[in-house]
């Protein structure tokens, strides 16, 4: 999809978007769920949405996967967080889309929902990742996801936002490779690939802070 086409699909359904968005934020406000400690947990989705305004185009098969790309980035913790199940997940989607699209955000969210684990590693580990690339626009959306932890890593001088950006950098590699589908499969179908421009953001936010 062309970057004026997907804008032009944006500026159609903005009143879905924004409701979508305000509600993701209300069920995190409702559990009580913050980001950095202070933070409203909304700034973080807020953040990880901003990459489907920017970096969409390069990904959006068709202007009927715009709804559920969207869901997928504001709900993406909904299940992890936000103590919601995969049906509630689906039902909360169909507010906003028909069965086909529903279903679409709904995998999405349960792709980037981390599997049970004590450590980091455990609870993303190879089938957790599996998923992701399994699942169409999820790649896409995790990426989404570790630019936004990464990028206010880099805003903050703290020391638990030091220790982050260092785990980025160090898991960086390792993290594109687990979400990067076989070239074949991503050339044939956009809604598995990784933008070219958002990878170069990111290795440009990791290469000016070493």
């Amino acid at each position: 999809m062309t970057k004026e086409t997907f804008s032009q699909c944006v500026a159609g359904c903005c009143s879905v978007i924004e409701a979508i968005r305000q509600s993701a934020h209300q069920l995190h406000a409702d559990v009580n769920q913050h980001y950095d400690g202070d933070k409203p947990y909304g700034f973080h989705l807020d953040m990880v949405a901003s990459s489907v305004f920017d970096y969409g185009h390069e990904v959006c098969a068709d202007e009927c996967d715009l709804l559920p790309l969207f869901f997928g980035a504001y709900y993406h913790d909904s299940i992890e967080d936000a103590r919601l199940t995969y049906n509630d997940v689906r039902r909360q989607a169909l507010l906003w889309m028909d069965e086909r699209q529903a279903l679409m955000a709904s995998e999405i969210v349960y792709a980037l929902t981390n599997d049970k684990g004590r450590t980091r590693q455990e609870r993303a580990g190879d089938h957790y990742y599996s998923g992701i690339r399994e699942t169409p626009y999820a790649p896409f959306v995790k990426l989404a996801d570790r630019l936004a932890n990464t990028r206010y890593s880099f805003r903050e001088s703290d020391q638990a936002n030091t220790r982050m950006r260092d785990v980025y950098r160090e898991e960086m590699s390792h993290f594109l490779q687990a979400i990067t589908v076989d070239a074949a499969i991503a050339a044939a179908d956009c809604r598995f690939s990784l933008p070219k421009e958002m990878l170069q953001d990111i290795a440009r936010l990791l290469a000016a802070h070493l």
